[in-house]
């Protein structure tokens, strides 16, 4: 008998999938990257995922669903949680997906590390059968860490599973699965926090003034928002400053035609990118942020370069640095 496992690499879903093993079931798992997780490296797939298939000894196959799921965050059927996270219909998604592959490769459960309770907005018992519902996996979805608290699943009910063997975690505490953690000797787990951007405040701010200003946003303005200080100067237009080297690099890899890029000259500082329909005003406007981040911060007037991507148009203005008070206007998050 095989099953698939959902696993994001924290200590739950890691601890799911022990149990399972455990009862004998053959068990592969799947995880899904999205442009806002972070916890990956150059996108290839959850870093704490590939510790934790490693440790389990189980194969991981890796979806990148980053632009199915922009849909879901810019119209999410079951709103957002506390910042900009649609905690449901993001588990919707993922458990249709999975799903889906769970038939392809001919298992016949699906299961996840999810706790009762345990995260206010998708593991509410409420909202944990609405997602099996209108994921279409009722029956087939086994919680093994809280399957005590649920109906018997298909894989309980034709003895695939020993329902005594499953356990009844609920609540906000951690400390049962940092014991069961102690007796499986899994001691090298990532902190619970989580690894979406989406509920991170900073990040929520941001991507609200993209949802207003420019609801048909990509991944390119998405991947934008993951580096830099972010100022919006008219309706729009919006301008991104890289804090360092690495972000200036970041930003030039990401700028696309019709974006202008500044830069102070003769100084250090930073690279800037305006996107949107930005007229001088707004160029100069950006100019003076650039200043106000460079060495030429206390130097009065001096010469910003801009040039625009796709046209090879270049041209420079002279500004000083932006007053702190129309700086803070102008400011969406550091």
């Amino acid at each position: 008998m095989k099953a698939i496992a959902l696993l994001s690499g924290g200590l739950d879903s890691t601890l799911a999938a022990k149990v399972i093993l455990d009862e004998g079931i053959e068990l592969a798992a799947v995880n899904f990257l999205t442009v806002f997780c972070n916890c990956t490296h150059r996108g290839e797939s959850c870093l704490a995922s590939k510790k934790a298939v490693d440790a389990l000894g189980v194969p991981l196959r890796v979806f990148n669903v980053s632009e199915e799921f922009l849909d879901v965050v810019k119209h999410p059927k079951h709103g957002y949680g506390s910042n900009m996270n649609p905690c449901i219909d993001c588990r919707i998604f993922m458990l249709k997906k999975a799903k889906v592959y769970m038939e392809e490769v001919g298992a016949s459960f699906l299961i996840t590390g999810e706790v009762l309770g345990q995260r206010p907005m998708s593991q509410r018992r409420d909202a944990m059968r609405l997602i099996e519902k209108e994921s279409g996996v009722e029956g087939i979805l086994l919680r093994p860490l809280s399957a005590k608290f649920f109906p018997v699943t298909v894989p309980e009910e034709r003895g695939w599973v020993d329902r005594e063997k499953l356990l009844g975690f609920s609540g906000r505490s951690r400390k049962p699965q940092m014991r069961l953690a102690e007796q499986y000797g899994i001691r090298d787990y990532p902190c619970p926090a989580g690894g979406c951007l989406l509920t991170d405040p900073a990040f929520a701010r941001r991507i609200k003034d993209l949802m207003v200003y420019n609801p048909g946003f990509t991944l390119n303005d998405v991947h934008l928002l993951k580096m830099g200080r972010h100022f919006r100067l008219a309706p729009q237009v919006k301008l991104v400053v890289g804090r360092n080297e690495d972000e200036n690099q970041k930003i030039e890899t990401f700028s696309q035609d019709d974006d202008i890029l500044l830069k102070v000259t003769s100084y250090p500082g930073p690279l800037c990118l305006l996107r949107g329909d930005a007229r001088q005003e707004e160029i100069g406007r950006a100019a003076s942020v650039a200043v106000r981040y460079s060495k030429a911060k206390e130097a009065g007037k001096v010469e910003v370069r801009h040039w625009k991507i796709g046209e090879g148009s270049n041209g420079s203005v002279t500004a000083s640095s932006i007053p702190e008070e129309a700086l803070q206007e102008w400011m969406i998050s550091e």
